[in-house]
C-alpha cells in the first residue's frame, strides 16, 4: 500500500515551497507535487527576480508579513550557500499629490523600517538616468531588493528534498467526492493518499476548480524586458541603480537593476489579457516594442536604442483587489486553497508558510482579507 503523508502540497512554486519547509520542520511527513517542476518556466514563481520591499502604501498588513519573510530568506541563503538576496534598494518614484507613498512613510515609522526621504534636487543628481519631470520626491528603502526568483525557489525545495521531503512531477486532478478526501489522483492514473491536501497552483487554481474559482482568480498575461546597457557604463546596476517603482504613472511601471550581467530589467504593473498557463505562446506582442522605446525615450533617454537581450511573458494570477486567497475549500474538510499573490506575493513566502502551517496545525488565527468568503468576481486592484 501506498505511503500517506501528512500533508501533500500541490505546486511547488514560492508559496508552496515554504509551505513544505515549515510544516517539515515541524515534524510533519509532505510530499510536494508539480505537473512541470519547481520554478519553471509556466509558473508564477519561474524567472529571474523578483522584488523585495516593505512599502504598500497605507496597508500594514503586507508590510508585516514582508517584514517577517526578510529573515526567513537571509537564514535559507546561509542555509543553501548561494546568493540569494541583492540589497540594491528600492525607490518610490513619488509626487506631492500621492497620499499613497506618504502613508507608506507613516507606516514606516510605526514598524522601525529605516527608509529615507529624497527631495527632487538629490533625485536628479543621484539618478541622472531617469526623467519623471512630474516626480518631486522619492523615499528610498536602503535595506531592500531584490530576490533571486528561480535560484530561490528551485534551491529551497532541493534542500527540503534533503531533509527527506518528497516531490512528484505530475499533473494532479481535483476531488470530486464531497467531505473527507483521501487521496488525489493525477493524470496517468496515480494515486496521492495524505491527510490533508494544500492546493498552491498559482494559475493552475481556476482550472481546477472552475466552478469555485474561476471568477475569482484572474490569471493574466505580463510581459518583461531585459535591455543590454551601454559597455563600461555601470550607472544601470547597483549600487548606481536601486529597484525602482512609479506608480502614479499610468503604466505603473517598474525596475530592476542590471544584475549578474542578465540586463536592465524594465516591465509595467497594469493586468494584461487572460492566460492559460500550459498553452500560452509566450512570445511578446509587436506593439508592446513600440510602447516600450516611447517609454525609454522619455524617462531612460539613455536606453532608448538599447538592444532588448531578452523577454518574458510570465503570468500574475490576482484575486479581485489583490489580496492573498488562503482558505479551506468549502466542499471538502481537509482541503486547502493558497493562491492569488502574483505581482507582489513572492517576497511573502516565508509569511504564508508560516500562517499556513499555523493554521493548519491547530495554532493560528484566520485573517479576514485572505478568506474565500471575501473574494470578489470585479476586478478592482487595491493592492499595489
Amino acid at each position: 500500500m501506498k505511503k500517506s503523508h501528512d500533508f501533500v502540497i500541490v505546486g511547488a512554486g514560492v508559496f508552496g515551497g515554504w509551505i513544505a519547509r515549515c510544516l517539515q520542520q515541524s515534524g510533519a511527513s509532505v510530499v510536494l507535487v508539480d505537473a512541470y517542476g519547481p520554478a519553471n518556466s509556466r509558473s508564477s514563481s519561474g524567472g529571474e527576480t523578483r522584488v523585495i520591499r516593505m512599502g504598500y502604501g497605507p496597508d500594514e498588513l503586507y508590510t508585516r508579513m514582508a517584514q517577517r519573510s526578510f529573515p526567513a530568506w537571509e537564514e535559507l541563503e546561509v542555509q543553501v550557500g548561494a546568493e540569494l538576496i541583492h540589497r540594491t534598494g528600492v525607490l518610490w518614484l513619488s509626487n506631492d499629490s500621492d497620499e499613497y507613498t506618504t502613508a507608506m512613510q507613516e507606516v514606516f515609522s510605526r514598524n522601525q523600517i529605516r527608509c529615507e526621504r529624497l527631495e527632487a534636487a538629490t533625485l536628479r543628481q543621484s539618478y541622472p538616468q531617469l526623467a519623471f519631470d512630474d516626480v518631486t520626491w522619492g523615499l528610498l528603502e536602503p535595506q531592500s531588493g531584490l530576490l533571486m526568483a528561480r535560484r530561490a525557489v528551485q534551491l529551497l525545495v532541493f534542500d527540503l528534498e534533503k531533509s527527506g521531503m518528497s516531490l512528484l512531477h505530475a499533473k494532479v486532478l481535483a476531488p470530486h467526492a464531497k467531505g473527507r478526501v483521501d487521496e488525489l489522483r493525477t493524470e496517468n492514473g496515480q494515486a496521492i493518499p495524505g491527510g490533508q491536501f494544500i492546493f498552491a497552483g498559482g494559475p493552475w487554481l481556476p482550472k481546477l476548480f472552475p466552478e469555485l474559482l474561476s471568477d475569482r482568480i484572474f490569471p493574466s498575461r505580463q510581459e518583461v524586458f531585459f535591455l543590454g546597457t551601454p559597455s563600461g557604463d555601470r550607472s544601470f546596476r547597483p549600487p548606481n541603480m536601486p529597484v525602482w517603482l512609479y506608480h502614479r504613472h499610468p503604466d505603473i511601471p517598474y525596475a530592476l537593476p542590471d544584475i549578474e550581467g542578465r540586463g536592465f530589467k524594465i516591465a509595467f504593473d497594469r493586468h494584461g489579457p487572460t492566460i492559460d498557463p500550459d498553452s500560452e505562446q509566450r512570445l511578446v506582442a509587436p506593439e508592446s516594442f513600440v510602447n516600450l522605446r516611447e517609454f525609454l525615450g522619455r524617462h531612460i533617454p539613455r536606453l532608448k536604442d538599447a538592444p532588448i537581450l531578452e523577454t518574458r511573458v510570465c503570468q500574475y494570477e490576482n484575486t479581485w483587489n489583490g489580496d492573498f486567497l488562503i482558505d479551506r475549500h468549502p466542499g471538502y474538510e481537509n482541503v486547502w486553497l493558497v493562491g492569488g499573490g502574483s505581482g507582489h506575493g513572492f517576497k511573502h513566502g516565508p509569511a504564508i508558510g508560516e500562517y499556513m502551517c499555523d493554521l493548519l496545525l491547530g495554532r493560528g488565527v484566520a485573517e479576514p482579507r485572505f478568506s474565500l468568503e471575501s473574494k470578489k468576481s470585479r476586478q478592482q486592484r487595491a493592492i499595489f
